[in-house]
């Protein structure tokens, strides 16, 4: 064998050298990158749920190979143990979805009327609102067919995988907290549901006592291996209408083998350099994206919010929203009605001439035709982040605190009191129409960057993603401080400005959870309001 030429081994020694010296600049160009993101900061993928744990199960499920919906499934099942009063699978969800190649669609599955309902139910709509619980309430649950048709379209690992987490949770337990604590006192002490909050001598349970939600452990396991068709036809679907119809609820087997989550496409709106991603009715999109295009006419910047110009700058806003406030009516089922006035509302012009009305006085509230709202706190957001650019965006509601507080003790369900959401701007509903909602889960996207953003806390949804915006994209905050700024919420004619939010009190309107990526850096935010931690790599 013929040995190499001297000539030969230079030009290899020197190819060697040239592609050590590409690979060091290369890793010395990441990490250069790198160190300017900001403290906390991820670089390949995040989550922001309502708590640590749940930010935790998602990220996990990121690192194992999973899809940004796996990761918001699996976060979701957590946060129906962690924050059971805010969501679960006896409730519903929406879903903004964005694959890797930038491609953006809605999956809904809000719950809808049954067939069977009691024909005066509006005439039973609290007033002044409040919390309402109560069997008739319950719509058709739709949050497990929410989850199979994102997996279907966007799963990557298999579907049993993501329950496994929240099932040993709920078998091993998990403790209570503050969060948790301070609404138990809002179940009605009579309902079956209470018992599961109290200890062995009829205690309720505090903060750091360990609760096990062993039924509904047995029925995610079962959903989890036999598929989302035994929840709807099989024996999870006989156990829980036979508790339903119990406790007086008028749900059929019917109803729930005949729904059927929905998959559309996003409504978009220009937002500065940004592509705006909404989820259009029944959600609210269309009024969030109304008080954006409102306040941009205005300029808005890092001036705003000094002392001479904050007064000035936030009284637009406020405006902006009791005129919003006064549109939220025409929020409905775009199945049952057209949504050809809510696509108004996304154009400039439309709000260009709001503007127009808007002075730098205040006026009654006929002026704005605003309508009353409930507050609500039994929702929750997720935003999530993948390494290969996909994310999901993600609110979940069972609506009110515990829902409808029935308890199906069968499957270790809370069920939903959806219904609810008809009293705010009709005065007649149809079997199969969706309730209106604030829910607005959000996708913007630019060419360097993507802000995955959703919020709960009912009729102050809108307010805690806009507010959020407007601190961010144009006062110049950063995300975090974005988040955790003071909120000025407008309810009514009146605005109201939440105190001491970062004491978490015992009340908070919104709680917004966001995930951001702006070139190398990552960053993701969970509202402190709630006690959440987000979690990343």
């Amino acid at each position: 064998m013929s040995r190499p030429k001297p000539k030969t081994r230079f030009h290899v020694c020197c190819g060697l050298t040239l592609l050590c010296l590409v690979v060091i600049i290369v890793v010395i160009c990441v990490f250069a990158s790198r160190s300017k993101c900001p403290p906390g900061s991820y670089h390949r993928a995040a989550v922001a749920a309502d708590s640590e744990t749940c930010s935790q199960v998602g990220r996990d499920i990121l690192q194992s190979g999973g899809s940004a919906v796996d990761g918001a499934i699996a976060a979701l099942l957590c946060t129906s143990l962690v924050n059971p009063q805010s969501m679960g699978i006896g409730g519903g969800a929406t879903f903004t979805v964005m694959d890797s190649a930038g491609n953006v669609k809605i999956i809904s599955s809000r719950e809808t009327v049954p067939q069977i309902f009691q024909p005066d139910l509006l005439k039973s709509c609290p007033n002044p609102f409040r919390f309402m619980s109560g069997p008739e309430w319950i719509g058709v649950p739709g949050e497990i067919r929410g989850y199979e048709l994102a997996h279907s379209l966007y799963g990557k690992l298999p579907w049993a995988t993501l329950f496994q987490p929240t099932i040993k949770l709920a078998r091993e337990g998990l403790k209570i907290s503050h969060v948790v604590e301070q609404y138990i006192p809002y179940i009605n002490k009579s309902f079956p549901l209470y018992k599961m909050f109290t200890d062995a001598k009829g205690n309720a349970l505090k903060t750091g006592d360990v609760v096990k939600f062993e039924k509904l452990a047995d029925t995610m396991e079962a959903i989890a291996d036999h598929g989302p068709d035994i929840f709807y036809t099989g024996k999870i679907a006989e156990d829980l209408i036979s508790d339903i119809q119990e406790a007086g609820g008028t749900l059929t087997l019917q109803d729930l083998a005949s729904f059927k989550a929905s998959l559309s496409d996003a409504w978009v709106v220009p937002f500065q350099d940004f592509k705006m991603y909404i989820p259009p009715p029944p959600a609210g999109g269309a009024v969030l994206a109304l008080v954006l295009n409102i306040l941009k006419g205005y300029n808005l910047n890092a001036k705003s919010v000094t002392l001479e110009e904050q007064t000035l700058a936030y009284h637009r806003y406020i405006e902006a929203f009791k005129f919003a406030n006064g549109f939220k009516k025409h929020i409905q089922d775009p199945n049952m009605t057209s949504d050809k006035i809510l696509k108004t509302f996304i154009q400039d012009s439309f709000s260009d001439h709001i503007r127009t009305l808007i002075s730098d006085r205040t006026h009654g509230a006929e002026y704005y035709n605003m309508t009353s709202a409930l507050d609500s706190m039994g929702t929750t957001h997720l935003s999530v982040l993948a390494e290969d650019g996909s994310a999901a965006s993600v609110t979940s509601t069972i609506n009110h605190i515990f829902g409808s507080q029935v308890f199906s003790s069968k499957t270790g369900i809370i069920l939903n009191n959806q219904l609810v959401d008809f009293c705010e701007n009709t005065d007649r509903i149809h079997a199969g129409d969706q309730p209106p909602s604030h829910v607005s889960p959000t996708l913007l996207k630019s060419q360097s960057r993507t802000l995955v953003i959703g919020a709960s806390g009912g009729s102050h949804i809108l307010t805690g993603i806009a507010s959020t915006l407007m601190n961010h994209f144009m006062f110049g905050k950063s995300l975090k401080a974005s988040i955790d700024a003071p909120v000025v919420a407008v309810k009514n004619i009146q605005p109201l400005f939440e105190k001491n939010f970062d004491q978490a009190g015992s009340t908070f309107f919104n709680v917004v959870n966001a995930v951001e990526k702006d070139g190398d850096c990552i960053c993701a935010v969970s509202d402190s309001r709630k006690k959440g931690k987000a979690a990343g790599y």
